[in-house]
Order: C-alpha cells, then sequence, then structure tokens
C-alpha cells in the first residue's frame, strides 16, 4: 500500500462526520465524532472485527448500536446522569494524528465546553478526554485517557463497550474471567471485577486476545433472543452476531487528584 493510501483521511459514516485510519498495511477503522465511536475495525486481510447494527441511528439522534461506545462518566445508570454517560453522545474534535513506524493513529479530545450544557449538570467537573486509536496488521489499540483539570478530586467510572463480531453466539468461548470457560447459552449480563490478565475470546471464526491495564473490571453483555426483539434498533437475530467484552473501571470508582491524569488501554490482537 503507498504512502498515498495510508494515514488519515475525513469520512461519514451514515450521516454522521468521520476519520478513517488507514495503516501501511491496509488494516483499517473508522471512528465518528460523534461520541468518538469506532464503528469499523478491518484487519490487515480485510475482515471486519466489530458489529454494528443495520437498525441504528446514523444521524447522531440517539447512541449508535455496535462498534466501540465509550462510556464516562458513569456505567449505565450507576449515577445521577444520562445512562452510560455523555461522552458517547457528544461531538469529539480531532486532536492528534499520524503514523508510528507501520501503525496509524489518530487522537480525539473532548472539552467540557463540548458537552451539552443539560447532559453536563450532573457531572460539572472540569476535565479533558482523549482517545488514541491506533492499529496495524491484526492488532488494534485503544488509549483513553482522563485528566482532571480543576482542583479538586473528582470520581468516574469508565468503559469501552466493544461489539465483538462472532460468527454465531453458540460458538462463543471467553477464558481469562472465571476459572472455567464462559460459554453463552442465553441472555447474559456479567461485571467480573477484578480480572487478573488478558481475556482470550473465541469467535467460532477466529482467537482474539483482549489485554488491558487501568480498567480493573470487565463486562460481558447479550441480550439474548427476547431483549434483542424488543430493542428498536437491533433486528431480532442480531443477538446472534456479537458479544461485548467491554473493558471497564466501575467499582469502586476512579478517584482522580486534581491536576493528574488516568489512562486506560485495551489491544486487541487477532491471533
Amino acid at each position: 500500500m503507498d504512502a498515498a493510501t495510508t494515514g488519515i483521511a475525513l469520512a461519514e459514516f451514515g450521516q454522521l462526520p468521520a476519520v478513517r485510519i488507514t495503516a501501511a498495511d491496509g488494516a483499517q477503522a473508522t471512528v465518528t465524532l460523534f461520541g468518538a465511536h469506532l464503528v469499523s475495525w478491518k484487519t490487515a486481510d480485510g475482515a471486519e472485527r466489530l458489529f454494528v447494527s443495520a437498525k441504528s441511528a446514523l444521524d447522531g439522534s440517539r447512541p449508535i448500536r455496535g462498534g466501540v461506545p465509550l462510556i464516562f462518566p458513569q456505567f449505565n445508570e450507576r449515577g445521577p446522569g444520562l445512562r452510560h454517560g455523555f461522552a458517547r453522545v457528544s461531538t469529539w474534535r480531532l486532536a492528534d494524528s499520524g503514523m508510528d513506524g507501520r501503525a496509524a493513529f489518530a487522537v480525539f479530545e473532548l472539552l467540557p465546553a463540548d458537552v451539552p450544557a443539560a447532559l453536563a449538570q450532573a457531572w460539572p467537573h472540569p476535565f479533558a478526554l482523549r482517545l488514541r486509536v491506533a492499529l496495524r496488521g491484526a492488532e488494534l489499540r485503544l488509549e483513553f485517557e482522563v485528566h482532571n483539570t480543576g482542583a479538586h478530586a473528582l470520581q468516574f467510572a469508565a468503559a469501552l463497550h466493544s461489539y465483538h463480531r462472532v460468527a454465531s453466539i453458540g460458538e462463543v468461548r471467553i477464558g481469562g474471567v472465571q476459572r472455567e470457560t464462559l460459554r453463552i447459552d442465553g441472555k447474559l449480563d456479567h461485571i467480573f471485577f477484578g480480572i487478573p490478565g488478558a481475556i482470550a475470546l473465541e469467535t467460532g471464526a477466529a482467537r482474539l486476545r483482549l489485554a488491558q491495564t487501568g480498567f480493573r473490571d470487565a463486562v460481558v453483555w447479550n441480550p439474548g433472543a427476547a431483549d434483542a426483539a424488543a430493542m428498536a434498533d437491533m433486528e431480532d437475530e442480531d443477538y446472534q452476531r456479537f458479544v461485548c467484552i467491554e473493558p471497564a473501571a466501575i467499582e469502586p470508582q476512579v478517584v482522580l487528584e486534581a491536576g493528574r491524569t488516568w489512562r486506560g488501554t485495551h489491544t486487541v490482537t487477532v491471533e
């Protein structure tokens, strides 16, 4: 692949402005500015590794169903603000981009002024958020940073709500979240606290290694048949096509002192 086709390009995903990141070996990712939402990750062999619902709204009217939503500053309804926080429904800016060897990267930033006032009221703290998306070959690395720009400590929860594409949910095997291999035979929504190391995901078509730092916990979610059928932004059979395994910091919440920065990383490698 020549230099003209590598690096960063402006794009659209549905009706949303987006950034397309292309590594020297052809690996590619697409991130919408709405939510700094990773909506596509293709390894160098051209295989799409993420699931996005065909019924998802792609106009900024509601969160995107699939990809990697960024959860901050609260998880689910564990706080006074919007469910899963404001980061995934705010418009981020492209702050940096480039090549790092054969890897391509882009950095997205969100400041308090970028958050709709009605959403910021429940968490009125000075901050700067940065998400770095880097990829090459069969590897994706996400780095999420929270910088406390205020004079007082703040606390938050965070997660990268990754929808991994699978051949069939019945073929999924997950290792590293409990003593025995986890299989999914119905609706599952569980937080595993204190993850000791990397997680192994067998998708039925590939084996993935999921490594995380900073994030202490992991959430595994699949809605099952009944809940999927009840979701307006999901096809009835979509539950068969993905599993969410998300690195998370949920309990206890992260306490970040004034002037300090917290970093959570997530590296996904197709083995």
